[in-house]
């Protein structure tokens, strides 16, 4: 009998242990299930959004013009915070601003208009750009911001 019992005991002890890594390895199929559905960063989206809207200060070739527009290209304004960056697109920038140790004062309207996707993908899309250090911008990012 406490052999019986002893061996059920055993039985219950290792079924609860599978029964809970099959829960841990379903929350993690969830969880990437969840990683794939999300939408991703798409750069060519992002760049038609910054042709659009940024390229007429930033210019095409993110370069900005000389004592009116701060570069975007090799920013090291732009490379140091990515928060910055996307509140500076959300809420837009009045004041002055060093960039590569240029000093800029003029006014960057805020980007309100645009979803979160889209300032994502603009951002991705500067990052991805002219030297620039390749982070990628989830829209989940600006969302937090908003």
């Amino acid at each position: 009998m406490k052999k019986s019992l002893l061996v059920l005991g055993l039985i219950a002890l290792v079924t609860q242990g599978f029964i809970k890594s099959k829960d841990v390895n379903e929350r993690k199929a969830i969880a990437n299930k969840e990683v794939v559905n999300e939408p991703l960063q798409n750069v060519t989206k992002g760049k038609d959004v910054y042709t659009r809207v940024c390229s007429a200060c930033h210019q095409l070739t993110g370069a900005g013009i000389p004592g009116a527009f701060p570069p975007l290209a090799k920013s090291d304004y732009l490379n140091k915070d990515v928060t910055r960056a996307i509140k500076s697109v959300l809420n837009g920038v009045t004041g002055e601003v060093t960039v590569n140790g240029t000093k800029f004062n003029s006014v960057m309207p805020s980007q309100k208009t645009l979803t979160d996707q889209e300032i994502a993908d603009v951002l991705t899309y500067v990052y991805s750009s002219w030297g620039n250090s390749k982070k990628v911008v989830k829209p989940a990012m600006v969302k937090a911001l908003r």
